[in-house]
């Protein structure tokens, strides 16, 4: 029993800090290209002025 609390202790500790170790080796080449998009586009100057004049009329 003590000794599955001293295991847990020390892994909640080292989830606290990261492995410096696995931070220098990490292999960026492994990477999957991907693109970005956004989903919700802020609107243009002139939708804005188009929904403006909408309102008002």
């Amino acid at each position: 029993m003590l000794y599955v609390l001293y295991v847990f202790r020390i892994n909640t500790i080292m989830a606290d800090k990261p492995n410096m170790m696995e931070i220098t080796s990490f292999d960026k080449t492994k990477l999957k290209k991907t693109e970005t998009r956004e989903k919700n586009p802020l609107p243009t100057k002139e939708t804005i002025e188009q929904e403006r004049r909408e309102s008002i009329a």
